[in-house]
C-alpha cells in the first residue's frame, strides 16, 4: 500500500510541474504576442504619418521624386508584409533606410526645415522611432525569456510535447547596427 502511495506521490508532482511548465510557457508566449502587438502598433503610427510627410516635403523637393518614390514602395512593402518579426524586420529596416534618405533631403532645403509642418512631422516621426526602438526592446526580452524556457532542460520536453517554439527576435540589420555603435558625432 505505502508503495502506490509513493506512485501517486511521485506521478502527482510530475503531473503538477508539467501543469506549471505548460502555464509558464502559455504566459510567455502571450507575453511576447503581446509585445509584438506593441511593435505593430508602432509601426502603424509611423505607416500613418509617412504620406504627410511625403506630401509635405514633395511641396518644397518636388524634383526629388526618386527618393519620394522609394518612400512611397518601402511604406507599401512594410505595410503589406504580415511575414514573421525578422520578415518584418527586412522591410522596417528598408524604409528607415528610405526615410533617413527623405530627412536627409530637408538639409538641401533650408525652407523646408523652416516649414513648421514639416518640422512637427518630422518630431513625431523621431517620437515614433524612439517608440518603436522601445517595444523592439521589450519584444526582444520576452522572446529571450520564451527561447530560454523554450531550450532549457527539463522545460524544453514540456515545450516539445505541447509544440512551444522558439520566436524570431527582431533585430537591426547590419548598417543599422553599425551606427548604433559608432560614437554620435557633435560639431559646433
Amino acid at each position: 500500500m505505502t508503495a502506490l502511495y509513493i506512485v501517486l506521490g511521485v506521478v502527482g508532482v510530475i503531473a503538477l510541474y508539467l501543469i506549471a511548465t505548460y502555464n509558464k510557457l502559455v504566459g510567455l508566449r502571450v507575453r511576447k504576442n503581446e509585445a509584438w502587438s506593441d511593435i505593430s502598433v508602432q509601426m502603424k503610427r509611423r505607416y500613418d504619418l509617412i504620406p504627410n510627410l511625403v506630401e509635405t516635403v514633395k511641396g518644397y523637393a518636388s524634383h526629388e521624386k526618386e527618393t519620394l518614390e522609394n518612400v512611397i514602395r518601402a511604406r507599401s512593402a512594410a505595410v503589406s508584409n504580415e511575414g514573421s518579426p525578422a520578415d518584418q524586420a527586412q522591410s522596417e529596416n528598408l524604409l528607415t533606410g528610405a526615410l533617413r534618405q527623405l530627412l536627409a533631403v530637408s538639409e538641401a532645403y533650408p525652407e523646408l526645415k523652416a516649414d513648421a509642418n514639416f518640422s512637427k512631422l518630422s518630431d513625431r516621426l523621431h517620437e515614433i522611432e524612439d517608440h518603436i526602438q522601445k517595444a523592439r526592446r521589450f519584444y526582444n526580452g520576452n522572446v529571450r525569456e520564451m527561447n530560454v524556457a523554450v531550450q532549457e532542460f527539463p522545460s524544453n520536453v514540456v515545450a516539445g510535447m505541447f509544440g512551444f517554439d522558439r520566436a524570431d527576435f527582431f533585430e537591426l540589420d547590419g548598417a543599422e547596427a553599425e551606427a548604433v555603435k559608432q560614437a554620435p558625432k557633435v560639431q559646433f
